[in-house]
């Protein structure tokens, strides 16, 4: 019974989730027909789907749409520190007390400061609460809620069996250590950067899977942000570089190869430096680029319904739908699986750059 039980669960949850999709995504076309008379844009409601904003939004209803503003933080030279909420730009239509949202231009989706003519005169410094750095923070209570209380139930059950939340996640955190940590940096030296690599790994394990979850407060696309890949592999990146020995920095300058590599034009040396940088940039890469493709994939299927009903009419929307929601949800299916791989692939090659940095003389 269980074995049938399990499969139609998770056949449930992700036409759920897919279900869910297809409504954020009639809710957006409907604002931006409401915005653009001009019909459809295909391009524009893909990327509003994964860019971050200034407000989260929730639901559209008619012409009324529901979102939840957020705090924005400015800094300008002339007017100081200005702190407002989003709401205040009515949906980005509108400037207030000087500054307003682009929508076009080398500065679209940023906050500029224009002058009484409407002209864009600064780009002020930009503190705001936007709707990846809101959900950094949802994730990050889930997290503490999570650990405070495995080890709260650890520290109570010592040369006990784990029970609860701790039974569930002591197999995840001894995987790390016993198959990332150990095998990467050595028996010696892995303990010290455990606390890292855990961090790490359940960080991106979370928001790959709250990504996934189109239900305010969950839905935010973190990982899938640039920005956030690139503070992770700088973190992996200051890591590895202090904690260095001198065998590390004699591979990289004098690396044991034939005369003819290093002289006249140190040609290994280059290389190998040049792979000190290259490392972290794969990382940040890597991370984003497999989170943002689940993400675009997922809503260029459900756009082709509006795309299929505005050029053929309504039954054809509707017989796309069909094909949409079908790949939409083993899309999300497989974005399970690469949640899970993904945190995996960051948390091993972070492990695998710190044991390279301690290499033993030869």
């Amino acid at each position: 019974m269980i074995h049938i039980i399990r499969p139609l669960f998770i056949i449930i949850l992700a036409i759920f989730i897919g279900t869910g999709f297809v409504q954020a995504a009639e809710e957006t076309e409907k604002a931006v027909e409401a915005s653009h008379p001009e019909g459809f844009n295909a391009g524009k409601f893909v990327i509003e789907h994964v860019s971050d904003a200034f407000e989260w939004h929730i639901a559209t209803f008619g012409e009324t749409e529901i979102s939840i503003p957020l705090p924005i933080i400015l800094y300008s030279s002339d007017k100081g520190w200005n702190f407002f909420m989003s709401s205040r730009f009515h949906h980005g239509h509108e400037t207030y007390n000087g500054f307003r949202i682009e929508h076009e231009g080398k500065n679209e989706g940023k906050i500029v400061e224009v002058n009484e003519q409407g002209e864009v005169v600064d780009l002020p410094i930009d503190l705001s609460i936007t709707k990846t750095v809101a959900g950094i923070f949802v994730s990050v209570i889930i997290l503490l809620l999570i650990f405070l209380n495995i080890a709260k139930t650890a520290k109570n059950r010592v040369n006990k069996a784990p029970a609860g939340m701790q039974n569930l996640f002591e197999p995840v955190i001894l995987f790390v250590r016993d198959d990332i940590a150990k095998p990467a940096i050595g028996e010696k030296r892995f303990e010290k950067f455990m606390p890292f690599l855990l961090s790490v790994f359940f960080f991106i394990l979370i928001n790959n899977l709250l990504g996934l979850v189109p239900i305010f407060p969950f839905g935010a696309n973190v990982t899938g942000n640039i920005a956030v890949t690139m503070v992770l592999a700088v973190f992996t990146f200051f890591i590895t570089t202090f904690n260095t020995n001198k065998h590390y920095w004699k591979e990289i300058y004098n690396p044991d190869v034939p005369w003819w590599l290093k002289f006249p034009i140190p040609l290994m040396p280059i290389v190998e430096l040049t792979g000190v940088i290259t490392k972290p940039f794969v990382l940040m890469i890597r991370l984003f680029a497999n989170m943002l493709a689940g993400h675009l994939i997922v809503t260029v299927f459900v756009g082709l319904i509006f795309i299929f009903g505005k050029s053929f009419g309504v039954e054809a929307g509707l017989g796309i739908s069909v094909v949409s929601v079908a790949f939409s949800v083993f899309m999300l299916l497989l974005d399970l699986l690469v949640s899970f791989v993904q945190a995996y692939v960051f948390t091993f090659l972070s492990a695998m750059y710190f044991g390279m940095a301690s290499p033993d003389h030869h």
